[in-house]
């Protein structure tokens, strides 16, 4: 029936499994299944963390890289900053076992990071200077004290 209710109703196989622990009836648990959500939980706080991660680095790399584009610009890259780097500072206040995997997420996220400021780069109008691919650093240059630091924006 457990197995039942969970490929057919997964909020209600919530609902009951949290009764169940807060009734103490562990010998009711459908205990693979709670297993697998408490493994897909632990993988989606590290994927939040590291998606936050991709567009912080990739704004903070624009406006390293493409420093003498119009304010207009700029505008939205700061912002972009302003949210990406608060979602990851509450994402390490909620879960503050992921500071331990922080620059190991840095690293994964940079290479897509650049990337995507390579790309959007590429989409430049209006007589903006497309950079060279080469301008975009192939390491991460920033520190994870940058990274964090809420006044900090790459240039």
């Amino acid at each position: 029936m457990a197995n039942n209710l969970y490929e057919r109703d997964l909020q209600l196989w919530i609902d009951q499994t949290i009764q169940q622990l807060k009734n103490r009836e562990f010998g009711s648990l459908d205990v693979e299944h709670l297993i697998e959500e408490l493994v897909d939980l632990g993988r989606a706080e590290k994927n939040a963390l590291k998606s936050n991660l991709t567009i912080l680095l990739a704004h903070l790399l624009k406006l390293l890289v493409q420093n003498d584009v119009p304010d207009t610009m700029k505008g939205s890259w700061y912002s972009s900053v302003l949210e990406h780097r608060q979602r990851v500072l509450d994402n390490l206040a909620d879960t503050p076992s992921l500071k331990s995997l922080l620059l190991e997420t840095v690293e994964k996220a940079y290479h897509t990071s650049r990337k995507l400021a390579i790309k959007e780069g590429n989409l430049a109008k209006f007589g903006v200077q497309i950079p060279a691919e080469s301008e975009y650093p192939l390491i991460c240059p920033f520190s994870i004290d940058q990274i964090l630091d809420e006044d900090f924006y790459g240039i």
